[in-house]
């Protein structure tokens, strides 16, 4: 049997899961996925879940599914086996594009607290790689950390912090070593009893060694990374939540070849809330601070006030958003036709069946 409390059970979600306790299921979370595989932890103890045929039916894109973090109901079944037969609604999730050309969402880590964006400060270091994961965290509704690693192969790490701070925007920014343990205990800041922090970035930023670290023991396995890119193996192939000794929860995650947005404006304005005060300067209400005269957000560009860097990625990522939006609305769109169609279809069905024969 799991103490809820303990994986982060609140009076919030047992007011909203006593409807489904009345039809007879048992409050759980997904604390580890693996191919499509749930497992969950509840007070029927820990189970291998499988998700309901009415469930399944009812998803209508991948965001739905349950992940990792996730609270459900489920139905035990039988010798440590059960079936998820709804998920909760999520308070945060922190989601991206599916790979690929599919228009579909992945949820990477549900009902989480704080998101540690781990980047090392080796060959990995992009400040670009950071903006696209600060988006993408302030639209999951948690609240993110930079938490620079590999802190011992900088000799000097003022410059580096105070080059990070001016994209960061008031989110803390914390520089470590998980190879020898330097810092560690400016993390636990984020570590409250029953708090819930995904841990997520590329691969070979070493998550896994840091992760290790904070647990105390060598729980899971790690690999060296490339020296000519400092890229490294998936060396987890699975997302896992994980009690710390403090009794905060770590959710870990496979490294990532990329980061797809799947996000909105408020993400992006958030992210870059440096130039969307500048935008409020410009000649034009509508400035996309390409071209236009009187823009304000060219004009800091031209005075040394805004890196060129940085205004030539938030306009990647605002025509990678805008993109995204118009293909949501086609998949929309076709859906819509599909459903008139079917419905016409069953009418005319309807109308030669009862159509009457005056021969």
């Amino acid at each position: 049997m799991t103490d809820l409390r303990k994986v982060g059970w609140d009076d919030r979600l047992a007011a909203i899961f006593e409807p489904h306790g009345r039809s007879g299921l048992f409050p759980a979370r997904v604390i580890k996925q693996h191919r499509g595989r749930c497992r969950v932890a509840g007070e029927k103890g820990e189970l291998d879940a499988e998700i309901s045929g009415r469930l399944r039916l009812s998803i209508t894109n991948g965001s739905e599914s349950p992940a990792i973090g996730d609270w459900v109901g489920v139905e035990p079944v039988g010798q440590g086996r059960g079936v998820i037969h709804v998920v909760l609604p999520r308070r945060s999730a922190f989601t991206r594009k599916t790979a690929g050309d599919l228009t579909k969402a992945q949820v990477v880590a549900a009902n989480i607290d704080t998101v540690f964006l781990i980047t090392g400060l080796d060959a990995n270091f992009n400040l670009s790689r950071m903006e696209r994961y600060l988006t993408a965290a302030w639209d999951s509704g948690a609240s993110p950390v930079i938490v620079l690693n590999k802190a011992d192969l900088r000799p000097s790490l003022g410059e580096i912090l105070a080059e990070v701070e001016k994209i960061a925007l008031g989110v803390p920014v914390i520089a470590v070593s998980a190879a020898d343990g330097f810092n560690l205990e400016a993390l636990k800041a984020f570590m409250a009893p029953g708090k819930t922090i995904a841990m997520l970035g590329s691969s070979g930023v070493g998550k896994s060694t840091l992760i290790n670290r904070l647990l105390g023991e060598d729980r899971l396995r790690v690999a060296p990374v490339r020296e000519a890119d400092s890229r490294g193996r998936h060396t987890t192939t699975h997302r896992e939540l994980v009690s710390l000794p403090g009794g905060a929860l770590l959710i870990d995650t496979p490294g990532m070849r990329e980061l797809q947005l799947w996000a909105d404006d408020r993400g992006l304005e958030r992210s870059f809330d440096d130039i969307a005060e500048l935008a409020s300067g410009c000649r034009f209400a509508d400035c996309r601070h390409e071209a236009e005269p009187g823009c304000s957000v060219l004009a800091a560009v031209e005075k040394g006030a805004l890196d060129p860097r940085r205004l030539e990625n938030y306009l990647k990522q605002r025509r990678e958003l805008g993109y995204l939006a118009l293909k949501q609305d086609e998949k929309a769109r076709r859906r819509s036709e599909k459903a008139v169609g079917r419905r016409m279809a069953t009418l005319l069905k309807e109308v030669k069946r009862y159509k009457p024969n005056y021969q």
